[in-house]
């Protein structure tokens, strides 16, 4: 599926429901198209180092994929994988007849002003569907698999240390200071993992590794009366098979990128009456530096996006002093502990 096929698909009104006005909306990965009900994602024919799209047969079985996971979330809002086929010069989605060029996940439309990053930059967040939240998030992962996926130092220090592939860009934009800091940082992270590698291990071992959403935060809940957590990670097992801890700090780390400390510290409490997953204090300290490496995974990627032409590093600042005040935070804490 091309750009050009995707405006033919707008303009042929190819659904199967009456589309009324249509919205398009374009994301690294995918096309997502948004009818008066319904939602229609497909997925663009790229191919990365930790996604691979390429061909018809893998879209359709990742589409499938993303069926499956995230049913476990929203099963109200996935619901079913169709044919996107043409036919006499036209495309359609779904139907039985034409030749199938590609594949559409079909999901239910939802309501944006629901949509959580709204409402917490409205400062419009209700407690108690936060602390909702935090129940359906504790009863999922306390009852999901553990995974038996393979845990490596080296893999933990080598994700953090990829930050290194923006360095020229921080040091072009932000200067030679804010370059150290992040080597730093980098250095750093590397002696708090062999410290605390053996907690790690300990906790595989105690089935907080599970297959987990991936990529929770606040873009991907929406805070209807009993929430909706979707869009989990289909296309990397990797990124989706972690510790609860570095699932919940995801989150935690985007709720206080709003600056909303204070629902973080809540949602946590909330969180823990259900479940309980920080049992000592190298819990803490592994919840601190999951927040930290949350923070430079979304330093990277907005700072990959700029270096492609992105004018505005807002964003990139923001992200940057927050890894470097989580950094700092836990180095202060970590000092004690060696």
């Amino acid at each position: 599926m091309t750009c050009a096929e995707i405006d033919r698909i707008i303009r042929d009104e190819a659904f199967p429901d009456a589309p009324g006005e249509i919205e398009l909306y374009e994301t690294h990965a995918s096309w997502v198209i948004l009818t008066a009900h319904f939602a229609f994602k497909i997925k663009k024919p790229l191919r990365y180092s930790f996604l691979d799209f390429s061909t018809l047969e893998k879209r359709r079985l990742y589409c499938r994929r993303e069926l499956r996971l995230n049913r476990r979330f929203a099963r109200e809002v996935y619901l079913e994988v169709l044919p996107v086929r043409e036919k006499n010069g036209r495309l359609k989605i779904g139907g039985k007849s034409g030749v199938i060029v590609d594949y559409a996940l079909k999901m239910k439309k939802l309501d944006n002003r629901l949509r959580m990053d709204f409402l917490l930059k409205n400062e419009n967040v209700d407690v108690k569907r936060l602390e909702r939240l935090a129940a359906q998030l504790a009863d999922f992962h306390k009852n999901a698999p553990a995974t038996r996926r393979r845990i490596t130092q080296k893999k933990f220090q080598n994700d953090f240390a990829d930050l290194r592939v923006v360095l020229p860009f921080i040091k072009e934009k932000f200067g030679e200071k804010s370059a150290a800091q992040l080597e730093a940082a980098i250095d750093f992270s590397n002696q708090f993992l062999k410290k605390m590698w053996p907690r790690i291990s300990e906790r595989k071992r105690a089935g907080f590794f599970i297959d987990g959403h991936g990529d929770l935060h606040s873009r991907n809940i929406f805070l209807y009366k009993m929430p909706v957590i979707f869009d989990c990670i289909e296309f990397n097992d990797d990124f989706r098979r972690l510790d609860v801890l570095n699932e919940l700090a995801f989150f935690c780390m985007d709720l206080e990128h709003f600056g909303r400390a204070d629902l973080s510290e809540k949602f946590m409490q909330f969180y823990e009456k259900d479940y309980s997953v920080i049992l000592q204090e190298a819990d803490r300290l592994l919840f601190q530096y999951f927040k930290m490496y949350r923070a430079n995974v979304r330093l990277k990627v907005y700072a990959l996006k700029a270096a492609q032409g992105e004018k505005d590093l807002s964003d990139i600042k923001a992200y940057l002093d927050q890894m470097l005040g989580y950094c700092s935070e836990l180095e202060k804490a970590f000092s004690v502990k060696k």
